[in-house]
């Protein structure tokens, strides 16, 4: 089967990924609705979603701005994806808001879905406060964090227009999505069952489990995407990208999919790897 508008690079790279700490928000962090998020369960920082803002030099903006969404199978909140990957951004004049948003076994789903779309709104809303183009933001995800950005690509709205909070006004569908050895797919072989149980409990309805696969929800208005993947992950298999990559060909949606033959799962930037850190390089095209 060809896809179109498909690249696809089958490279080598070895070495394992760095691991660092958990993302907790920075200290100049937005929470994302102030009078508390829908369905809260308290006032402490696990009930707080917020997005920390990484603004380039102005010298070096593009006006684009991307909501990082770190992974951590939907229980935690890996730094490495996010903070080092907003520095990232930054260097090739992205705006990137890096978005800590609430983790089970406290919240399941609605309540991340919920998170990463207000988000994308708020950015949105607030484009000119940080000029930024309100036509370009995207939505970027790590392992459970792109299974995230995922969903943000295949369910989103264009907002309220008679919405008293003037943040639901705008749209939450992502100009881009950019999927990083994702989690797609919630059922079959290829399914990370710990973020499935994470994000929906124990034995969730069918209905529910086909709903949030991301690769059953793709259609002509799904923004174009970027994946890149290793074929020797273990954790997240290969085909949760090859799903997501082929729905978009099916679809008609520009997709731009980079396997690479070596590296494990939760690499982030590969920095220390000479072969598998050119995956940035290519985004950057």
């Amino acid at each position: 089967m060809i896809l179109p508008l498909l690249s696809l690079a089958v490279l080598q790279s070895p070495g394992p990924p760095r691991q660092i700490g958990a993302f907790t928000g920075g200290p100049n962090a937005v929470p994302l609705w102030a009078g508390g998020a829908p369905g809260a369960r308290g006032r402490a920082p696990e009930d707080v979603p917020s997005i920390t803002p990484f603004l380039p030099p102005p010298d070096r903006a593009t006006g684009a701005a991307i909501v990082v969404c770190p992974g951590g199978g939907y229980q935690f909140l890996a730094d490495h994806e996010g903070t080092e990957v907003a520095r990232w951004l930054n260097s090739v004049g992205v705006a990137a808001f890096v978005l800590k948003y609430r983790l089970a076994p406290r919240y399941r789903h609605p309540a991340q879905l919920r998170d990463v779309s207000r988000a994308i709104r708020i950015v949105r809303a607030r484009a000119n406060e940080w000029r930024l183009d309100p036509g370009r933001i995207g939505v970027m995800g790590f392992s459970a964090g792109g299974h995230l950005a995922s969903m943000a690509a295949t369910h989103f709205d264009e907002g309220s227009l008679s919405a008293e909070d003037p943040v639901e006004r705008a749209s939450s569908r992502p100009d881009v999505a950019v999927l990083c050895y994702p989690v797609i797919t919630l059922s079959g072989a290829s399914a990370h069952m710990g973020s499935r149980g994470n994000l929906l409990g124990n034995d969730p309805p069918p209905d529910l489990v086909n709903s949030l696969s991301s690769e059953k929800q793709v259609t002509a208005r799904t923004p174009p995407t970027f994946l890149f993947h290793t074929s020797e992950d273990t954790a997240v298999p290969v085909e949760n990208s090859l799903l997501f990559a082929m729905a978009c060909g099916r679809a008609r949606v520009p997709v731009e999919l980079h396997v690479y033959e070596k590296g494990m799962h939760g690499v982030g930037l590969a920095q220390s790897d000479p072969i598998l850190r050119t995956w940035t390089d290519r985004l950057a095209d």
